[in-house]
């Protein structure tokens, strides 16, 4: 019996097994023509008596694709983690000694972010043992851009004036650029002379451009995203999942316990 009648004959209770069996009995090489088109037909004809195998490929998928993705965090994580968690280009908020850190990385112009700030707020103050590291992630825009060129001068020349400068920043009104930036600084106390002169050195890009490749290499593409222990948090979770994670941490070194 031909391979290909024989395989229409049989049936298949899988597509997986239907490819595997017609490979098996006729490779892609040795078909001519009529036989690919044959073969191609019995695919076609199970697919549409068939649909929701084309679901439960879609969800394997994805789930690989999400193993793979969260394999390749974890590795960056890992190989990332000095960078991440002690590079003195990160804006120190908290306790600078702290037993748990957790990194932010924000945008000036984002909105989640702005609404996630109080959670930020509150988790240092009821937290005299958190440290937190703000990392500028202007991905929003030139506007963002300028605000966290600004920003990057503000915490090279006054550290200590930082986050008041960031709260002033992040929870004004409208879009956040290079002007509103500097009226966020000056409010705060910075000296603006020094701040010019921070701003030119070459020190400001580098510093945004080391957020860029971590937040890369760790797959994050939006505001606000966070990083405690072993994990990366995406989004404005609140501040309830935020501290159950800085408890988790605090406990057993990761998110989850």
């Amino acid at each position: 019996m031909p391979p290909l009648t024989f395989f229409r004959r049989a049936g298949c209770s899988a597509i997986a097994a239907c490819l595997l069996l017609g490979i098996g009995l006729a490779p892609a090489s040795a078909l001519d023509d009529s036989q690919r088109k044959e073969f191609e037909a019995v695919i076609h004809d199970y697919l549409l008596k068939n649909p929701e195998v084309i679901q439960e490929a879609i969800v394997e998928l994805q789930k690989r694709q999400a193993a793979a993705e969260a394999n390749q965090r974890d590795q960056a994580l890992a190989s990332l983690k000095p960078l991440i968690f002690e590079s003195p280009r990160g804006a120190v908020v908290g306790n600078p000694n702290g037993d748990v850190t957790l990194v932010e990385f924000f945008d000036y112009n984002c909105g989640y972010c702005r609404h996630a700030l109080a959670d930020l707020v509150k988790l240092t103050q009821e937290d005299p043992k958190l440290k937190v590291i703000l990392k500028e992630f202007p991905v929003l825009g030139p506007g963002s851009v300028e605000a966290a060129q600004v920003a990057v001068g503000v915490r090279m020349v006054a550290p200590d004036k930082y986050f008041a400068f960031h709260q002033k920043l992040l929870g004004g009104r409208g879009q956040a650029n290079k002007d509103k930036a500097l009226a966020a600084a000056k409010e705060a106390g910075v000296d603006m002379s020094a701040l010019a002169k921070a701003m030119a050195d070459p020190e400001v890009n580098a510093t945004l451009q080391e957020s860029m490749k971590i937040a890369d290499a760790l797959g994050i593409d939006g505001t606000p995203s966070y990083v405690a222990g072993d994990s990366v948090i995406v989004g404005a979770v609140g501040h309830d999942q935020l501290k159950s994670a800085i408890d988790s941490v605090r406990s057993c070194g990761k998110t989850q316990c």
